[in-house]
């Protein structure tokens, strides 16, 4: 007989069965940390990633963006993976299109106004 199989055959020692009980104990807290990762990073990564997904496949010709560099312009065409944005009247880049941040839309751009009107007002009360 091999020795290596001779523990299986014995029997169930008296109280063996509180041990199944604490190895269940001993990976909730194991089960819960997964679950808080779970909740708090994996999950909203996921779902801002879907979100930006869906905000790159809805570019037209004629949006407002802002790219990750910060550079603000309009979509003068689309191809499939690249974007050419109008920056001046003679200068056009050609950038990824997941080298855009956010498409700005006619809200932003009037809080945008409504800003720099505000600086304004306050550097011109201040002379």
């Amino acid at each position: 007989m091999n020795l290596f199989n001779l523990p299986l055959l014995m029997p169930v020692p008296e109280g063996a069965e509180a041990g199944a009980g604490s190895l269940i104990g001993s990976f909730l807290p194991f089960v819960a940390v997964i679950l808080i990762f779970y909740l708090l990073i994996i999950r909203p990564q996921n779902k801002k990633r879907k979100e930006t997904q869906k905000m790159l496949d809805a570019l037209k010709k004629g949006d407002k963006i802002v790219t990750i560099g910060g550079i603000h312009g309009t979509v003068q065409s689309v191809k499939e993976s690249t974007v050419i944005i109008k920056v001046d009247d003679n200068v056009k880049l050609e950038f990824l299109r997941s080298a855009v941040s956010n498409i700005v839309t006619a809200s932003e751009k009037k809080e945008e106004k409504e800003k720099e009107e505000k600086t304004e007002e306050s550097s011109e009360s201040g002379e």
